[in-house]
């Protein structure tokens, strides 16, 4: 048994999912994949998976041993690395979860710029609102807006959004501008589905403590994109994060309201896994994520 391609095979297995998958990504046959893994766990005398027809899910023993597995790899990438260039340079491929409407408007354009300056780099993203477990699937990082979601995780904060109540003029227009976050019952609101409750915004009062406004209105969805552009449309009143609506307001095409009360700010972090040798191209990539979004343009909000 080769140890290294049935590790391989392994993590590979953990990180599509399915044997059909790991075996795509590798270029060879679905039976030389499950070989591998038969012989490791055979190696290791011990169950790494659990098989059903429908998943596969690690078992407790699988579970640790991937952990150290998907050091030893990065450990090993960061090796070749140095080895051969003298220093770590990025290379390899990078894992990485985020969000829909984030990955899409602001994560995207940053990776294409990181990966024009580290041409080695390959990038196997999955764009997803759904908080995934980095060992466990075998990410190399998350971007993530909110909680971290996790003791064991490290988070590198690489900057903030906040949440802007906006309208279109013509809607303004049509039924006025809300002037206090309780106006907003008279009002027709754009529901996000996800919110813990998503007929109730809350807004930050500057002179005291938080207020918590009863919302309704003709559109729940599960993507504030969707939501913005129904506002931009004049269908109602959206609360969504800047970086969805920062450049419709620069535009005009959406107007902030109830400006007097302090937005709802959350971090956004880079997350990865706490390990003694983060590699090369996690590091790299996280310090690029850092520099790039230190100014975030979608933080500009139109004034008028």
């Amino acid at each position: 048994m080769d140890r290294f391609e049935a590790i391989t095979a392994f993590t590979k297995v953990v990180a599509a999912g399915s044997f059909a998958r790991a075996a795509e990504r590798l270029g060879v046959s679905v039976s030389s994949v499950s070989r591998h893994v038969a012989e490791l766990e055979a190696h290791l005398n011990a169950r790494l998976l659990h098989r059903t027809t429908r998943r596969l899910s690690l078992t407790e023993a699988g579970r640790a041993f991937h952990e150290r597995c998907v050091q030893l790899l990065a450990d090993l990438e960061e090796a070749e690395a140095s080895a051969g260039a003298g220093t770590a340079v990025p290379r390899g491929t990078l894992r990485v979860s985020c969000g829909v409407t984030f990955g899409t408007q602001h994560v995207a354009p940053a990776i294409a710029a990181f990966m024009a300056r580290y041409p080695d780099v390959r990038l196997d993203l999955e764009l997803s609102d759904r908080s995934v477990d980095l060992v466990e699937e075998g990410y190399d990082a998350a971007v993530r807006i909110g909680a971290v979601g996790g003791q064991n995780l490290v988070a590198r904060h690489v900057g903030d959004t906040c949440l802007v109540c906006c309208a279109a003029p013509a809607y303004l227009a049509r039924h006025g501008e809300p002037r206090t976050p309780e106006d907003l019952a008279r009002h027709a609101c754009l529901l996000y589905q996800y919110l813990p409750q998503r007929d109730t915004w809350t807004f930050v009062d500057r002179q005291g403590p938080a207020r918590r406004a009863r919302v309704s209105g003709p559109a729940y969805a599960n993507n504030g994109a969707f939501l913005a552009t129904l506002a931009e449309a004049g269908v109602g009143i959206c609360y969504e994060p800047d970086f969805i609506v920062g450049a419709a307001l620069r535009a005009g095409r959406l107007v902030a309201i109830l400006r007097g009360y302090g937005p709802v700010a959350s971090p956004i972090n880079v997350v990865y896994a706490s390990r003694r040798h983060l590699s090369a191209t996690v590091r790299a990539s996280a310090d690029f994520l850092v520099q790039r979004f230190s100014t975030p343009e979608w933080a500009a909000v139109k004034k008028r």
